[in-house]
């Protein structure tokens, strides 16, 4: 029996891919003279071969069109530590960067200190879907800390999380 076609109603949707946990990451940027940043929890890896990871990112963002002008930026993926950095990124119209610890990629990208990991990467392609876009960029640099103990920051169902136990298949 086929499903009836309705419409999708917009918080039912954004409600069942609550359910989906992801990691959180904050995309940082640098252009005349000038940090730039947002929080994103869209990113994904794309390819090995070459390196490619692609974060998504609303079409109406104010932060984007200078990262794009940049052509480059920074995936600061962020630890169980840093709810307060992912809140401050998230916010329009605020100096994201105040108190913020950062120091320059090879790229020239500000990588957030207390970071779980970053990657460095030139912006590869752009693609419109809907009322985002998918970036992919290609990573140039990046760097694993030696932070073993270090969890990283999760969010689901609207609230942030962390990994409770976790074991190697």
């Amino acid at each position: 029996m086929p499903f009836p076609s309705t419409a999708i109603e917009p918080m039912s949707f954004r409600e069942a891919l609550g359910h989906y946990a992801s990691g959180i990451t904050v995309i940082t940027s640098h252009i005349d003279g000038e940090p730039i940043g947002f929080t994103c929890q869209s990113f994904y890896s794309v390819s090995m071969s070459p390196p490619l990871v692609s974060f998504s990112v609303m079409s109406s963002s104010a932060s984007y069109p200078r990262i794009r002008q940049a052509g480059r930026f920074v995936v600061n993926i962020l630890s169980g530590e840093q709810v307060s950095i992912s809140n401050q990124f998230a916010r329009r119209g605020t100096d994201k960067w105040r108190g913020v610890q950062w120091q320059e990629s090879p790229l020239g990208n500000p990588i957030i200190a207390g970071s779980l990991h970053w990657l460095d990467c030139e912006i590869h392609a752009e693609h419109t879907a809907g009322d985002h876009l998918i970036v992919i960029g290609e990573v140039k640099a990046l760097n694993l800390q030696e932070a073993a103990a270090t969890q990283p920051l999760l969010y689901f169902k609207g609230q942030y999380c962390n990994i409770a136990a976790h074991s190697t298949v």
